[in-house]
């Protein structure tokens, strides 16, 4: 009898080193943060609201672009802690669909494939995007760390830095980090425009 032939995927899966190894130290940082406080808060996968949760402790750049200062930023920080004992309960056991909020509860052996959330393309504009499946992480998240790797490719860098994630976090609206956003009172739509402007550093004028 012969064996069936065992099944192979047609593309391999990013691995999180090769993610990993384009990140700037302080980007790095930001993904081990985020990576411990899905596990802390027993979390199955990293997703965008940890990714924000974490950049915004790190990186003071990523503080600074914030339009309504100090004040606005620790009430986004504050939303963000309470993800585990509020509104982040329903997360629990769904997979991030960007596009579609929290997405539909995850069943085993049936994992929810959500559609491309927009990235700001090379030129400019916008692009849909789909990522593939990283063990441990949200498909939005891995599209987000994908589209940060972009912006730095477009702009001539090597390594993606804080504000990279944060300018494509913000500009996916349906994804767990848009959601936390708004609920600090954070205009994502200003905050994305004033991140992709043409410049290595955004004003703080």
């Amino acid at each position: 009898m012969q064996s069936p032939t065992p099944w192979v995927p047609h593309q391999p899966a990013p691995q999180r080193a090769d993610i990993e190894l384009r990140l700037t130290p302080e980007l790095a940082s930001v993904v081990a943060g985020a990576r411990r406080r899905a596990l802390r808060d027993g979390d199955r996968q990293i997703d965008t609201a940890h990714l924000l949760h974490s950049v915004l402790e790190a990186d003071p750049e990523a503080r600074a672009v914030f339009d309504g200062g100090p004040a606005q930023v620790a009430r986004v920080l504050g939303y963000l802690v309470q993800r585990s004992i509020g509104y982040g309960l329903r997360w629990q056991g769904a997979e991030e669909a960007s596009g579609g909020g929290a997405g539909a509860p995850a069943s085993p052996g049936r994992p929810v494939v959500p559609e491309g959330p927009v990235v700001p393309a090379a030129d400019g504009g916008s692009a849909v995007r789909s990522a593939a499946a990283l063990p441990g992480w949200s498909r939005a998240a891995v599209t987000a760390m994908e589209g940060a790797l972009g912006r730095a490719s477009a702009r001539g860098d090597q390594r993606a830095g804080g504000l990279d994630l944060l300018a494509v976090l913000a500009s996916d609206p349906g994804c767990r980090a848009v959601e936390v956003l708004r609920r600090g009172g954070v205009d994502t739509e200003l905050l994305a425009a004033r991140l992709h402007v043409p410049s290595r550093q955004v004003s703080q004028g």
